[in-house]
């Protein structure tokens, strides 16, 4: 299944669930609440599509053909790139001692089934402020830069800057990942989106346009030789 990235920076979350009625459910009311979403049926899959694109936040069901859920969980806790990756885990098991494990592997929450789905939405949104505020807020600030995604206004120490519309994608998205070290190939599919060609050098000239815009005097961004570019605040 291909899902075409829109040019907004929407959070992006997998759902792994083996159960067809209830990820095609999930699907149509996640994306009804703004979400991009993707499907997977098995553990194996659901590995490799994290490593090829590491989504926003995973919601996760226990019982899964192949690797399990508890097991995905344990694994993407071992890796330094997804040890912070937010995992909802969804299971028929509603044993505390079931909770306690889920919970104790490394899950963000755990939701027992049958569940409504506006307590899980009412959780996903909690754990996305808990854990990457920067997805979740309308406006969020990385010291002296604050980004209005409403009013699509941002500031620096108090004065307004004014951004072209990639520019302004690109400092959001580095705003949602302070300190994080971005190639440009991950740059451009994360901003230009995955089915857009464009040169990677493209990603150095807005690069340059969003220092100029923002001031020399105290460059926010931060080149890493031969890796690529960071928000550094």
């Amino acid at each position: 299944m291909t899902i075409e990235t829109p040019p907004s920076l929407t959070p992006y979350i997998l759902v792994v669930e083996d159960e067809e009625s209830l990820a095609t459910l999930l699907q149509y009311n996640l994306e009804k609440e703004g979400y991009l979403i993707e499907l997977c049926a098995d553990g194996e899959e659901a590995l490799m599509m994290i490593e090829e694109r590491q989504p926003d936040l995973v919601i996760l069901d226990w019982m899964l053909p192949k690797v399990s859920g508890i097991e995905i969980c344990r694994r993407l806790r071992q890796r330094g790139a997804t040890r912070n990756l937010p995992i909802i885990m969804l299971t028929a098991r509603g044993e505390e001692t079931d909770r306690i494990r889920g919970l104790d592997t490394g899950a963000d929450d755990y939701v027992v089934k049958p569940f409504s789905m506006t307590e899980l939405c009412a959780r996903l949104r909690a754990v996305l402020r808990r854990i990457r505020p920067g997805l979740a807020e309308d406006r969020v600030r990385a010291g002296d830069i604050i980004i209005d995604r409403v009013a699509h206004k941002v500031k620096r120490a108090g004065e307004e800057i004014h951004l072209g519309p990639t520019e302004f994608r690109l400092l959001d998205y580095f705003m949602q990942h302070p300190g994080r070290v971005f190639s440009r190939e991950q740059l451009l599919n994360a901003v230009w989106g995955s089915d857009v060609y464009v040169e990677t050098r493209t990603v150095d000239v807005h690069i340059g346009r969003l220092r100029r815009a923002l001031g020399s005097e105290s460059d926010p961004i931060r080149t890493v030789r031969s890796a690529g570019y960071s928000l550094d605040i």
